[in-house]
């Protein structure tokens, strides 16, 4: 009899528990009650063989560690310039310890950040988020919401220029037009010297992106790659990149777009898809930027 039967309102919850290896997904779909396997089908496959794995004490994501390795070694260009490393930078967390800062989908922002004496704001990496709430970061596995932010932020005024902050090659270049979606997107491919592939993704961008750069382009460390959007062509933010990087596409390879943000219960995973962006931006910790 399949696992899969009778009521389930967390998918993700039933195949993590279920005991099963990530190659036992298909059967257990295929026996399940017909309202559950389409639910299953709805949703990233990758992403459920991901999460089967974790449940049975295994790395979610295969290439994630190798990833990390070359990261914490590599060398990166800026992605600003002037650098963040030698400019002013004020963190933005999103909880309340700021009080009077406006959300940053409230048009109030742009002028509530210009009043601030930094030149870059940093949207953090897996904060929690409230703005989260829309039936657009939902899906029919679970009622869970996908709340957690999985790029790192940062905040400058519109047509700020971006870098390439390693050598790669152009696997997307689109507009995700939904709103609260990323707008203007790039996404890059990158490898590690033994020839893992990894991603960086670049979102809220400006419409001089497809005058850059088209799929296939080669990249090159420090070459100008887009510019920062405003809010009419950037998915309906104030003006700000979210970076991102992925070790596995899952199964939004040739989407143009991905997954920004994740669910809080399956945090293992999607840390292992997307680790922390500072591993290329190299800031300082959130506190140390608070507190200057």
């Amino acid at each position: 009899m399949s696992q899969l039967s009778g009521e389930i309102p967390d998918l993700y919850h039933a195949l993590r528990t279920s005991g099963q290896g990530p190659e036992m997904l298909e059967p257990l779909i295929a026996e399940a009650d017909p309202a559950i396997a389409r639910r299953a089908l709805s949703v990233d496959q990758s992403l459920l063989r991901a999460v089967m794995r974790m449940g049975l004490g295994q790395p979610p994501i295969s290439a994630a560690e190798k990833v990390l390795q070359f990261l914490r070694g590599a060398w990166p260009s800026p992605l600003f310039q002037p650098a963040l490393s030698e400019s002013r930078v004020m963190a933005l967390p999103t909880g309340g310890q700021i009080a009077d800062m406006p959300a940053f989908s409230d048009r109030r922002f742009d002028a509530w950040f210009a009043a601030q004496a930094c030149d870059y704001g940093i949207g953090l990496y897996a904060e929690k988020r409230n703005v989260y709430a829309s039936a657009h970061f939902a899906d029919a596995a679970s009622p869970e919401r996908r709340t957690i932010h999985l790029g790192l932020d940062v905040f400058a005024p519109a047509g700020t220029a971006v870098f390439a902050p390693l050598a790669g090659r152009v696997e997307s270049v689109s507009y995700n037009s939904d709103p609260l979606d990323y707008g203007h997107t790039l996404i890059l491919e990158h490898q590690t010297p033994e020839g893992v592939p990894f991603f960086t993704l670049y979102g809220h961008l400006g419409a001089s992106l497809p005058g850059l750069l088209t799929k296939g382009d080669a990249v090159s460390p420090g070459q100008l790659i887009a510019h920062l959007g405003d809010w009419e062509e950037n998915g309906g933010w104030a003006p700000h990149l979210h970076f991102q990087i992925i070790t596995d596409l899952l199964d939004q390879r040739g989407t143009g777009n991905f997954f920004g943000v994740g669910h809080e219960s399956l945090w293992e995973v999607w840390q292992a898809v997307s680790p922390d962006p500072n591993l290329l931006l190299r800031l300082p910790p959130m506190k140390e930027m608070t507190e200057t």
